[in-house]
């Protein structure tokens, strides 16, 4: 099951261009069986969610969150309220613990090249030290809005910590989405499902051609 677990959508998340229902459009054409609506700080209502699942059936919509913390963007799944302010890492690691989530560091070296990766030094054995990662059950090792080496350093630190390397389009504009996906063993039809097959491990990541 193809699923792109990171998708910002209009007017939910400012900075995105994507209409619910084009989404839906553009995901079912380009065969994803499922999206993961991830948007800055809001949950999407259930009800709103229901609702828009009935424009395209064949499409799952799943729910998750990107937070702020004080050690950067991270995807939450598995909780159902809004946190809007920058949050400290353990603050929210506890809350997501108690609710049974999982949490994902989101593009965790976005913009390590634009300074350099290899003038500041940076090591992954170094980067695995950031309290970032002690703090997240797994790594997004796949992102559209990053470059290359800078996925790659994310998946050389899930791989020393031995977290879960999954991936996700970060789409703002159509063209983005599914450029990234995780794609699942198995069907997955709720978001406890989600969490359940996340923290299995029974998913690969893919990235489009």
């Amino acid at each position: 099951m193809r699923i792109d677990l990171h998708v910002h959508t209009s007017p939910r998340s400012q900075c995105s261009s994507i209409d619910p229902i084009q989404l839906m459009e553009r995901a079912q054409s380009i065969g994803l069986q499922g999206v993961c609506l991830t948007e800055h700080g809001i949950m999407w209502d259930k009800q709103e969610v229901e609702e828009l699942q009935r424009t395209h059936e064949n499409v799952r919509i799943l729910r998750g969150m990107e937070v702020t913390t004080n050690q950067g963007d991270v995807l939450v799944f598995g909780l159902s309220r809004d946190i809007k302010n920058i949050v400290p890492i353990e603050e929210l690691r506890r809350e997501v613990l108690a609710a049974g989530g999982f949490m994902v560091a989101a593009h965790p070296f976005r913009g390590f090249l634009l300074f350099g990766i290899t003038q500041l030094q940076v090591s992954p054995e170094q980067a695995c030290r950031r309290p970032l990662f002690q703090n997240v059950d797994g790594v997004e090792i796949g992102n559209c809005k990053v470059t290359q080496p800078e996925n790659e350093m994310a998946r050389q630190v899930a791989l020393r910590l031995g977290l879960a390397k999954v991936a996700g389009s970060d789409a703002h504009s159509l063209e983005e989405l599914g450029r990234w996906v995780t794609v699942f063993q198995r069907e997955i039809r709720n978001e406890l499902e989600l969490v359940e097959e996340l923290r299995q491990g029974r998913f690969s990541v893919e990235q489009a051609l």
